[in-house]
């Protein structure tokens, strides 16, 4: 193998161990003890020690500091370190983590502009104008990604705006979770208005081409409704229960977990129990209820 050969091979290497994150067994929990091991020994693969360069040029180009702004899953919150350096005066950072929390407690006692919350973020309560997102999405396990979209949408305000990165990649090591622009594009349209989604131009080096900048705008004028699935134990099942949801008067988007349990509709109308539960009559095996 020739010097240029394996300059390029190992330094692969070191973009790939500087994506991961840290989990050793793909089956542990990622739930709260998880989280506050990963800080205490120090074990965060994913903190980039800085604003990522898509989302400070995006804070940068903001006029109005009163925004409230929410950001979840925050980490050692360099973005919202910024956009207090920026100026801005109703900030909300989420984690699951208490010793991580307590340090950040610590750090922005004196600031009144910045609110830190030790909390699951499904259980968060409140109205955001913006929501920022950096890191999360993709540390959160897939079979809650209908439930991540259904509690950002009610956590916005009517003209609120979900920015951030995904991944457009896949992972060998979980967390991070990766996914693709036609994933995203699917989950998510209907419930917010974007463009199609591109490849973040300004991503760090080691994330390169790997990144997609998202900007989703509430839509207000849709109905968004979850709902508790049980009796699928396929994809072809799950195609299937799909196709006939999507196809009832009025349904936009349909969206179902991984683990098959939970069910994402958008419509331009609320769609009664009843109706799913007809579609779904043909095999006993089957039921759906409200969340």
């Amino acid at each position: 193998m020739q010097l240029p050969t394996i300059v390029a091979f190992l330094f692969n290497i070191k973009m790939e161990k500087e994506l991961e994150c840290c989990v050793l067994q793909c089956d542990t929990p990622l739930d709260k003890t998880y989280w506050n091991n990963q800080y205490l020994s120090q074990n965060i693969g994913w903190d980039l020690g800085e604003v990522s360069p898509a989302i400070k040029n995006f804070i940068d180009a903001l006029t109005d500091k009163n925004l409230s702004i929410l950001i979840p899953g925050c980490g050692n919150a360099y973005e919202a370190e910024y956009l207090l350096q920026q100026g801005f005066t109703n900030i909300t950072i989420v984690d699951i983590a208490p010793e991580l929390v307590n340090k950040l407690q610590q750090k922005f006692a004196n600031y009144k502009q910045i609110k830190v919350v030790n909390t699951d973020f499904f259980e968060l309560k409140g109205s955001f104008d913006l929501i920022i997102e950096q890191t999360f999405f993709c540390a959160l396990p897939p079979k809650l990604r209908q439930l991540y979209v259904y509690k950002m949408y009610h956590l916005l305000n009517s003209n609120g705006r979900l920015i951030g990165l995904l991944f457009n990649r896949q992972f060998e090591k979980n967390p991070p979770f990766g996914g693709s622009i036609l994933e995203y594009e699917q989950l998510f349209k209907i419930a917010f208005n974007f463009s199609p989604l591109n490849i973040c131009e300004n991503s760090i080096k080691p994330r390169a081409n790997s990144e997609v900048f998202i900007d989703f705008h509430k839509n207000t004028t849709i109905e968004i409704q979850l709902f508790k699935f049980a009796g699928i134990t396929c994809n072809g099942c799950k195609n299937t229960v799909t196709q006939k949801f999507a196809s009832i008067n009025g349904v936009q988007n349909v969206s179902m977990s991984v683990d098959f349990e939970t069910v994402l509709i958008i419509s331009n109308r609320a769609i009664d129990i009843i109706e799913l539960q007809n579609e779904i009559a043909y095999d006993q095996n089957y039921s759906i209820k409200k969340t």
